[in-house]
């Protein structure tokens, strides 16, 4: 990988990290598209890693409420709804790093999401709860439990863990908010974990200068984009819903069993 290709993958993940098209399916795609090598053990240490830059966007844009220690409860809401993910990572480690090897599942999930988010806002549309103070340790337990399916790769976790806080009753601006703090933790374990796992078993990947420029500059890149997306993103969802995201991953995700069917992505 060289310095403009981490950059490019990280404009890719800064933009589409709170969007519900998934940004590990696009950077996967993307990463495909600039003929890296899928095995690589920096390209999927890349792929994970540089997720973090884009969710400390959400502590800087939210830092007044991210660190308002008198409400307590919400860290600990957010502890029980990251417990699954956790679990789940642990358990699944190198099946989910398989899974990140694959456009193929990447265009199958685009292609199903895209569906189900056409006709979600109809599915959920009495959602009442609009204070986090309501959220209960239950609810937030679930939604965490929601926001494991997006270990698929092209699955979103910002779409998995909004529907799952729609599912339980929680209006799109409130599901959208607590996916957004939900994602500090559970990408702040994700990564430390790969980095922990490639140290040991690969660490000359990280001893590599260059390795470490690109993983700095790529996160710094993923955080100043995702600053951008994240306004862009609660405006959008409260006015217009989840259709066009909808229509978005349909149309790419049959691009891609296209360009794959016909060997023109491997």
């Amino acid at each position: 990988m060289t310095l403009i290709q981490s950059i490019i993958i990280a404009i890719v993940e800064g933009i589409t990290e709170f969007l519900p098209i998934s940004s590990t399916g696009h950077m996967i795609i993307t990463e495909r598209l600039l003929m890296l090598p899928k095995d690589d053990v920096f390209v999927k240490l890349f792929t994970v890693a540089i997720q973090l830059g884009a969710i400390l966007s959400v502590v800087v844009l939210y830092w007044r409420k991210f660190f308002d220690f008198s409400k307590w409860q919400f860290y600990l809401k957010l502890i029980v709804a990251v417990i699954p993910a956790l679990a789940i990572g642990f358990l699944l480690s190198d099946k989910i790093d398989e899974l990140l090897e694959s456009p193929t599942t990447v265009a199958i999930t685009l292609l199903a999401g895209g569906f189900i988010l056409l006709f979600i806002d109809k599915v959920f549309d009495k959602q009442a709860i609009d204070k986090d103070r309501n959220i209960t340790y239950t609810k937030s337990f679930i939604i965490g439990l929601w926001q494991c399916i997006a270990m698929i790769p092209g699955v979103s976790r910002s779409a998995a863990s909004i529907i799952g806080g729609m599912q339980q009753g929680l209006t799109r601006r409130l599901a959208a908010e607590f996916s957004f703090f939900l994602a500090v933790p559970t990408m702040a374990a994700a990564t430390g974990y790969k980095l922990l796992k490639t140290f040991k078993e690969n660490p000359a990947v990280l001893q590599d200068k260059q390795n470490l420029v690109m993983l700095a500059v790529g996160n710094v890149v993923a955080f100043v984009v995702a600053l951008l997306a994240i306004k862009f993103f609660i405006s959008f969802l409260q006015r217009y819903g989840f259709k066009l995201f909808g229509w978005y991953r349909i149309i790419v995700g049959a691009a891609l069993l296209a360009l794959i069917f016909f060997g023109y992505l491997k």
